[in-house]
């Protein structure tokens, strides 16, 4: 499989979209500190300025092109000729674009720390200033950072999930994106009419898109999610896998 991710490396780095979102990434994380003010420049700085959601939507634009855009414009049928297996092209996909999305975390954190040395939008921090969970800043960012990792994870499998069953690059985009702004309000929604038992509905996977929010604002999101951090944690780890094998699943049914 090494050849086949060399390639999807080779493919993304000289694609301009993966590059050029990186712009609408540093002008947001910039409003939204603005937005914020000097008010929360501790928790901007533990969030990397809220840079998660931005994420999770180039993950989607960028993922799209990656899997959907393959199959819209038949691309995908030379890679098959030319690859060992079904198999390796699938996973090489997901493994480059889990790749890109540990860039832009570093991408975001990089430009967390270049605000904080130039202060020209929040107040001077200190890095080693106890704040949540008695941790030092720094060690905030990181973890939330992490946390991150696993939330975007799962969008990520979704990504492989829907391009699998459906051809159209727009609507892989428009069905992803309505997933990461309404998913967390249909959750709630969903406990909230009684549909079924509590205890099973909130461990539905749009739950798991708390994670990262709840991390760094328990108060506010563990009565919308019921669980704990640790419970988001492993609910968002194991649809991760399962979106990811029904994607595998899909791939190798798909008629090209």
């Amino acid at each position: 499989m090494n050849s086949e991710i060399r390639q999807e490396l080779y493919k993304l780095r000289h694609r301009r979209l993966p590059w050029l979102v990186i712009i609408p990434l540093v002008i947001l994380m910039i409003i939204i500190g603005l937005a914020m003010g000097h008010t929360y420049s501790n928790l901007l700085v533990m969030t990397c300025y809220d840079s998660s959601t931005i994420i999770w939507l180039l993950l989607v634009i960028v993922g799209s092109t990656i899997f959907s855009m393959e199959f819209q414009n038949g691309t995908i049928i030379p890679l098959m000729y030319h690859s060992s297996s079904r198999s390796a092209v699938f996973f090489a996909k997901v493994l480059v674009l889990l790749m890109y999305n540990v860039f832009l975390h570093m991408i975001a954190m990089a430009i967390t720390i270049l605000l904080n040395i130039v202060p020209l939008i929040n107040n001077p921090i200190s890095w080693t200033a106890i704040y949540q969970y008695h941790q030092p800043l720094w060690l905030n960012m990181l973890v939330t950072t992490g946390v991150d990792l696993i939330t975007s994870s799962m969008i990520i499998s979704l990504i492989c999930l829907t391009s699998c069953l459906i051809n159209s690059n727009m609507t892989v985009i428009a069905l992803n994106t309505l997933i990461i702004f309404m998913g967390s309000g249909l959750s709630s929604n969903l406990q909230l009419a009684q549909v079924g038992s509590r205890n099973l509905i909130r461990w539905n996977p749009f739950n798991m898109l708390n994670l990262t929010n709840q991390y760094y604002n328990y108060a506010a999101y563990h009565p919308a999610s019921l669980l704990s951090n640790g419970q988001l944690f492993w609910g968002t780890f194991i649809y991760t896998i399962i979106f990811v094998l029904l994607g595998y699943g899909c791939f190798q049914r798909k008629h090209f």
